[in-house]
């Protein structure tokens, strides 16, 4: 009878599990505040820890011993050696259990500052934070950056989890003035719908049963508050949003387009349109692996099949034609820099979004916010960790939502293009729309049209170097050579410029950045008339170059490299400007107190220690000869 039994029995508690609802919620707080010690409560009250596992945690907790002969439940999460070590979590350690009401997906995130990135990404998948204080700290400036962070990132179901109540006697005046500090906070942020629990995450009290130290207070213990709380899915009664993830063509007959439901609802027959271009078709199937659906909702993965075969490529939205996204490339939103290097706005940047990737750069910091009062500080830069409010201009136009509208769609995260590091996330405010009202004015007369009137190919000749490697006395040879060929030339002296068009610009990082991006679509403005460009600027950062060279057409940018080493500059000094640097005199002076990025992909490299300025033009003549820069090309209009 068993025999038969077991299997049915077995058959309905996988029905029962998938069944239950799923709660994915974060811990956050300061440090130390018993975030990875209360998962770890969890999983042993819960009984979701094996007999080996068990028998391995009271071993580690021995030679742990931060908690003499009791188990040490924060080991049960901190998995990392360098967390064990240090006592604290550094990385997001993801842990899964289930009671007989739901299942449950816990982010263990970190609370050192440092880490605020990472807590960050816990945050971004999150229905619920528990919000854990020290009741004897109480509210920290980190508990208030987190805080802050759950707010930005649309998290509405908060639990304030008040613990070691037993270091504090399980004061009701502690846990009271606690609750009242945090509410004043709270309120300000959009916070305020919270429920306070005092709590022993090492002790058990008020995590699965209301504890007998006690009594006051009568609210529900934290698992009553994780089993019945609320948690709506607003992406099913949204506009619909598909971003479309891959271009389906497995054979001649079959067209479509692969992706996630982002938001709403689709069925066949519907009418959509793609963004950005605007242009309308309706469904005619769903198709999925297991055959066509009648419907497909938020949290699928679908392939659409149009009506109408239009051009429709990867990152492109597909959206409900009577509820649109907005499409702009300027907007402002709010940023969370988590990169050591600072953000500098004019910087180039790749973001990404949706299934997009486009370059970007923060036009203009607004002003950064200050976690503990709310404040809106002046700043030029984002630091690690910092909260700011951007305007952001992209390369080309995308679709977007406002974060508060529509998550996935008003989300993005910036990239450094070196690294491929992320380095921002951020969430869209609202489209800036005078982007709208510029369009590009149709001309007649072309770069092509004017180049060939001066048969030449035009270029940019941009050198780079530290003050002193002889970049503008190459760059003066050169020209001389160019223009006894006839060549029409133009030299963007870094000391001459800073005369006229960026003479209000110091030596700041910031300032060091938009110096080299005026120059760029100054040179770009100069290359479409037809001209040679001679670039003489320090420009330090690999970014701006690079910038620099995005701006042009494949072959019109060419990086000379003026070589020197810092004490051969030094040496030749002919401005007595190193000197001063050394002695603190002058700020920001690049090779004392200001880096140098070498060129990583330089078309020439001079060696001016050991040329003449003579034989370095004659190099980059050679080059420029070579790769047919000096030759009379076939222009067409």
């Amino acid at each position: 009878m068993d025999d038969v039994v077991a299997p049915m029995e077995l058959e309905q508690f996988i029905e029962t599990q998938e069944n239950k609802s799923l709660l994915r919620f974060i811990t956050c707080g300061s440090v130390d505040d018993g975030k990875s010690t209360l998962i770890g409560r969890l999983l042993y009250d819960s009984q979701q820890i094996y007999d080996d596992q068990l028998a391995s945690l009271e071993i580690d907790s021995k030679k742990a011993g931060t908690q003499g002969s009791e188990i040490d439940f924060a080991l049960l999460v901190d998995g990392l050696s360098a967390e064990r070590e240090q006592g604290i979590t550094i990385d997001v350690a993801y842990r899964y259990f289930s009671t007989e009401g739901r299942k449950y997906i816990v982010a263990d995130t970190p609370g050192h500052e440092q880490y605020t990135r990472n807590m960050a990404t816990g945050a971004s998948t999150a229905d619920l934070a528990v919000i854990l204080i020290d009741a004897r700290k109480g509210v920290l400036t980190q508990t208030r950056r987190h805080s802050y962070i759950v707010s930005l990132l649309g998290v509405k179901n908060i639990i304030l989890a008040i613990n070691k109540m037993d270091l504090v006697a399980y004061s009701e005046e502690v846990f009271k003035s606690i609750e009242a500090d945090y509410r004043s906070f709270a309120d300000r942020i959009g916070l305020s719908d919270f429920c306070a629990i005092p709590i022993s995450a090492l002790a058990g009290d008020n995590i699965f049963d209301a504890g007998d130290n006690t009594a006051w207070y009568q609210g529900p213990t934290l698992m009553q508050q994780l089993e019945t709380v609320e948690v709506t899915a607003d992406e099913a009664a949204a506009a619909f949003r598909f971003p479309v993830q891959w271009v389906n063509r497995p054979n001649l007959d079959f067209r479509g387009f692969s992706g996630t439901v982002t938001s709403g609802q689709i069925k066949p027959g519907d009418a959509i349109a793609v963004l950005p271009s605007g242009v309308t078709s309706k469904v005619k199937n769903i198709s999925t692996y297991d055959g066509d659906l009648d419907q497909a909702s938020a949290g699928q993965a679908v392939t659409l099949v149009l009506h109408d075969e239009i051009d429709i490529s990867r990152g492109d939205v597909l959206a409900a034609a009577n509820d649109r996204p907005e499409v702009t490339d300027q907007f402002m939103a709010h940023l969370l820099w988590m990169a050591d290097e600072p953000m500098l706005p004019s910087r180039p940047y790749m973001l990404k979004t949706a299934n997009k990737s486009v370059s970007a750069t923060v036009t203009a910091l607004k002003h950064k916010i200050d976690v503990n009062t709310l404040a809106h500080d002046a700043g030029s830069s984002l630091e690690l960790n910092e909260l700011g409010v951007c305007n952001l201009f992209l390369g080309e136009p995308i679709a977007f939502d406002a974060f508060a509208d529509n998550k996935q769609m008003g989300s993005f995260i910036l990239i450094d293009g070196l690294t491929n590091n992320t380095i921002a996330m951020g969430m869209i405010d609202f489209g800036l729309r005078r982007a709208d009202n510029i369009h590009w004015q149709p001309i007649n007369i072309n770069k092509s049209a004017r180049a060939r009137i001066k048969d030449q190919s035009p270029a940019v000749l941009w050198f780079t170097g530290l003050s002193g490697s002889g970049k503008s006395t190459i760059a003066d040879i050169v020209e001389q050579r160019l223009y006894a060929r006839r060549n029409h030339t133009i030299i963007l002296d870094g000391d001459n410029v800073r005369h006229g068009l960026n003479k209000d610009l110091g030596f700041t990082d910031t300032d060091r950045v938009e110096n080299i991006r005026r120059i760029a679509e100054t040179s770009k403005l100069m290359v479409d008339a037809g001209l040679m460009v001679l670039v003489s600027f320090i420009s330090p950062f690999r970014a701006e170059r690079r910038l620099a060279r995005e701006l042009m057409e494949e072959g019109e940018f060419v990086e000379i490299f003026i070589n020197a080493s810092l004490e051969v500059c030094a040496d030749r000094d002919p401005k007595g400007l190193y000197e001063k640097a050394k002695k603190g005199e002058i700020k920001n002076f690049t090779g004392i107190d200001s880096p140098y990025e070498n060129p990583e992909q330089a078309e020439i490299i001079i060696d001016s220690a050991n040329l003449t300025p003579d034989k370095a033009a004659d190099q980059i003549m050679l080059y420029l000869e070579e790769n047919g820069y000096l030759s009379e090309l076939d222009y067409q209009i």
